[in-house]
């Protein structure tokens, strides 16, 4: 008798509040200010949600100079470095901050070091845009350090040290990294709390539990989401035959799943569940029609939208009940 062919589906997986917040902030906006609205980058790491806000009328930009003066502009999740802020006042920007609340705690936190005379270790990826953000805040005061091999080699001269971290890394890996600098830098202390979200660590959590039960990992979200690829590594640190990233459903290759009986599936923090349900349906049709959720936790945390945008869609209201009250 063959085998069972199932599927285990990683709770929790997909949507963070970050990125639900970034993401609502823009259709707000689109709907209280009309199109076009301009967006720094990508407002969160998602082809698909890029795409779609896209058709609603956003502007997507790599930089300010692209904005017509006197435009409003959102900036994305991943934060921007003073020197945007500043770029924006000078071009005379109405600016909306979607920068995840996560992030703003780790550019508070830059800052703070760096008043305080420490040199800061920041562990990331050269070149994201959260990490570009952050190293804005102090650049004369934060090295970069990538990997647990490069704390190895990194060269510090302070004698007052701290590390930070991007909000999307590897939980374990990040922490190997922070080992390495400790035994060559003894000083080196830690923030008040991880930085990595908890987001970032409750998807990677239900990966590791899933993954030594699966011969395929499927992971959904796009290439240049850091949490998404991170994602794929975790399973095959923990255990798991093989383990993809696919943007969407028609990613998938049916050679991956030869043989396979068990197919774990989660997505990054930036992808709607609507991706994911195409890829359960896809599966499905290969006989994958078992479905088992593991959870590692439960989220409640929620966002409240970014003030200015408050302030206007209140204003908004506001005149909305007059003019009912006067048409009455």
């Amino acid at each position: 008798m063959p085998a069972t062919k199932k599927v285990l589906l990683a709770s929790p997986r997909g949507y963070c509040a970050g990125v639900d917040r970034a993401i609502v902030t823009v259709e707000k906006a689109l709907e209280l200010y009309g199109a076009p609205l301009y967006v720094r980058k990508q407002i969160v790491h998602n082809r698909h949600v890029v795409e779609d806000l896209e058709a609603k009328g956003a502007v997507f930009v790599d930089e300010l100079d692209s904005v017509p003066e006197g435009a409003t502009v959102v900036f994305s999740a991943h934060g921007v470095a003073p020197s945007v802020h500043a770029d924006a006042a000078e071009r005379q920007l109405k600016t909306i901050d979607a920068t995840c609340p996560l992030v703003t705690k780790v550019h508070a936190e830059a800052r703070r070091f760096s008043a305080e005379g420490y040199g800061i270790v920041l562990i990331g990826h050269e070149g994201h845009e959260e990490v570009v953000g952050t190293m804005g805040e102090a650049p004369n005061d934060i090295t970069l350090v990538q990997s647990p091999a490069e704390a190895e080699t990194v060269h510090l001269s302070s004698d007052k040290l701290v590390w930070l971290s991007q909000t999307t890394l590897s939980v374990d890996e990040t922490m190997q990294t922070v080992a390495a600098l400790s035994q060559r830098f003894p000083n080196l202390v830690s923030p008040p709390s991880d930085d990595i979200c908890y987001a970032t660590q409750n998807r990677q959590a239900a990966v590791k539990i899933i993954a030594p039960q699966c011969d395929v990992v499927v992971v959904v979200g796009s290439g240049n989401s850091s949490n998404s690829v991170r994602l794929v590594e975790v399973a095959l640190e923990s255990g798991a035959g093989s383990s993809y990233r696919v943007d969407n459903a028609g990613e998938l290759q049916d050679e991956w799943f030869t043989g396979a009986n068990t197919v774990g599936v989660t997505s990054g923090a930036s992808v709607p569940e609507e991706l994911v349900a195409q890829v359960l349906a896809w599966l499905d049709t290969r006989d994958f029609s078992e479905v088992e959720s593991i959870s590692a936790a439960e989220e409640t945390l929620l966002f409240a939208l970014p003030p200015e945008l408050r302030k206007d869609l209140k204003a908004r209201d506001a005149r909305d009940a007059r003019d009912a009250r006067e048409n009455d």
